[in-house]
């Protein structure tokens, strides 16, 4: 007998699909409202242990009042003396018309960020958002360049320049919590030496220091093998990790080593939770830390939001979804005459006295095999053939210089005497021809003693249009020498999993620059090995010996020759193809105060902060 479906099933139906809804809902908002309670409960427990440390200050920071020692622009129970130089511009900022703290800065990222992770994390992004939640002894003045005391309250330097002993502050905190002492500057510097950590970079940085001791629970040697020039710089500026937070993971290394996350610091802002963060996220969004010892910073939050096409970046720019966009050469005219634009924007033009560079790298060993770009002939012929003076008029008209080597022509470091090279394909011909290659069969492409082709490819990352345009302008040229270059577009993620894997001929990326450049950590044949940054594998020993020996001199008239002559040498050799350097064209929202260009560039990215949004200008509320 047939049953047929009635009205009656039908209510019955859908009077158990609404309850079972009813009950999904349910479940779903007492989830939210545990994970709530938790959040308000950890909340809770922050502010107990906090008003608890605090009762312990009071009366040491009443005598400080009274005695006149406090500085106003702390917050949260923090006091800043008159000894500490490196808050006096945020404090000069904190006292302009208008300032307010709150809103948030929103900036952009234009490639997805694999791990945020200290030491893990290779990249320039990832450096950016740790620089504004883990600190350091000392600081840099932006104007003078001069080091001022940040964690440390001062310092003291041996007689023969092998000893730095610092004094530090006593009322630092970490953002969860905990005090920072020596103990946490002795384990940050142990931690990276430590083999299983995968902190090959970090261990080629800190090679000169012999050992790290606490000598009291709040002062700290820094003992060097060697004499070293720029010794201060790197005992001052190692990040203090937590050893609380990051120890447990000397027992299981491999959790370290390949986090995504993993960031806590004293510094003035934090993660919600420091080990949750995912590149899945598309962002990465940091809080003010409440228990941040110095000038409580102004914005409330920092939001970097990941946008990998350009156009899509610009838009988004003009919506006002992000607050900062750093102008592509060929739009940038356009934009300055985009009046709706400039109407609730501020653009700034600049060559970074700390720009950086951009570089063809030259692989010289693959799979265990000299490749043929192991000859420096060839490589001063592939030089000849980048006419960098046309991709900078054509690609960056004219928003660019051509880089001669890693050193800035505006360093001490740089040799005037040296004149980049001018495209010429009858040198770069004349030089192959040298090196064994030759038309043989007439079909317009180079080949080797064997019969092979001269043919390569180029990584370079996919979603930089003035990148891309750029290796399809070289392509033809380097066709017209006979020579097939394909173009290969490739994901951030998958290029640095082939620099560290050593996989491929050729590849173009740059590097960040500073005051005095060391070099050692790039060309030093040293680091070659053991995912060292001399991923194209250059060996010259003399330059070995020359950096060696710049390194360890602490006199600037003798060091400098060194440094040039290693110049001279990294000239000739050409282990990159040194591009150029780009000139900074930025458009930021009007909300921002406080903008100025320094002897480090703009301030739009310091720590401590000193920018601002005025009050009435506020657009968010948390």
């Amino acid at each position: 007998m047939e049953k047929r479906f009635t009205f009656k099933d039908f209510f019955l139906f859908a009077f158990l699909t609404l309850l079972f809804v009813t009950l999904l809902l349910a479940m779903y908002m007492v989830d939210r409202q545990w994970a709530e309670m938790a959040k308000i409960q950890s909340v809770m427990q922050e502010q107990a242990e906090d008003i608890r440390s605090l009762r312990g200050l009071v009366n040491g920071l009443d005598q400080r009042i009274r005695s006149g020692n406090v500085v106003a622009g702390a917050e949260q129970g923090s006091a800043i003396d008159d000894s500490m130089p490196a808050f006096s511009r945020a404090l000069a900022a904190a006292a302009m018309p208008g300032f307010q703290r709150g809103d948030w800065l929103v900036n952009s990222f234009g490639t997805s960020l694999k791990t945020i992770t200290p030491l893990v994390s290779s990249d320039a992004y990832a450096a950016e958002v740790q620089s504004y939640v883990q600190e350091s002894l000392l600081t840099r003045d932006p104007e003078t360049l001069e080091w001022m005391g940040l964690i440390a309250r001062d310092w003291r330097v041996s007689d023969d320049g092998l000893t730095f002993t610092f004094r530090l502050r006593e009322d630092v905190k970490f953002s969860d919590g905990e005090p920072l002492d020596a103990d946490d500057v002795v384990f940050s510097f142990d931690f990276i030496q430590d083999p299983v950590i995968a902190a090959p970079r970090e261990r080629a940085i800190y090679d000169k220091i012999e050992s790290v001791k606490a000598t009291g629970q709040y002062e700290v040697v820094f003992q060097f093998k060697e004499p070293y020039f720029n010794s201060l710089a790197l005992a001052g500026g190692m990040a203090i990790m937590p050893r609380h937070f990051y120890e447990p993971y000397l027992k299981e290394p491999e959790t370290f080593n390949q986090s995504k996350g993993l960031l806590l610091g004293s510094g003035p802002y934090r993660l919600d939770d420091p080990k949750a963060w995912t590149p899945d996220r598309g962002l990465v969004e940091l809080q003010r830390n409440p228990r941040y010892w110095g000038v409580q910073p102004s914005f409330n939050r920092l939001l970097w939001k990941v946008i990998q096409n350009d156009a899509a970046r610009l838009t988004t720019f003009r919506n006002g979804e992000i607050d900062v966009y750093g102008a592509r050469p060929r739009e940038y005219q356009t934009l300055l005459d985009d009046k709706d634009l400039n109407a609730r924007t501020q653009n700034f033009e600049y060559m970074s006295p700390t720009a950086g560079y951009s570089y063809i790298g030259w692989n010289q060993q693959l799979n265990g095999k000299p490749t043929r770009f192991a000859d420096k002939r060839v490589r001063q012929a592939m030089t000849y053939l980048t006419d960098r003076d046309r991709v900078i008029e054509e690609i960056m008209l004219g928003y660019a210089e051509v880089a001669i080597s890693p050193f800035s022509p505006r360093s001490k470091q740089h040799d005037k005497t040296l004149v980049p090279r001018s495209f010429s394909v009858d040198k770069a011909v004349q030089l192959l021809r040298e090196a064994g290659y030759q038309d043989r069969d007439r079909n317009g492409v180079l080949e080797d003693a064997d019969g092979n082709p001269f043919e390569f490819e180029l990584v370079f990352f996919q979603d930089n249009e003035d990148t891309r345009r750029m290796v399809l302008f070289l392509k033809d040229l380097y066709a017209r020498a006979g020579i097939s270059m394909i173009p290969k577009p490739t994901e951030w993620s998958v290029m640095l999993g082939l620099i560290t894997n050593r996989d491929f001929e050729a590849i173009t990326l740059g590097w960040t620059s500073g005051v005095e450049t060391d070099i050692y950590q790039i060309f030093h044949s040293r680091q070659i090995e053991d995912n060292g940054d001399n991923f194209v594998s250059y060996k010259n020993e003399r330059l070995d010996t020359l950096i060696e020996d710049a390194r360890g001199s602490v006199d600037e008239v003798k060091r400098m020759p060194l440094w040039q002559e290693a110049e001279r040498i990294m000239f000739e050799d050409q282990p990159y193809t040194f591009l150029m350097r780009r000139k900074s064209l930025v458009f930021i929202d009007e909300r921002i105060q406080n903008l100025q260009i320094t002897n480090l560039g703009l301030n739009m990215g310091m720590v401590p902060v000193e920018i601002f949004v005025p009050g009435d200008q506020h657009k968010y509320s948390k």
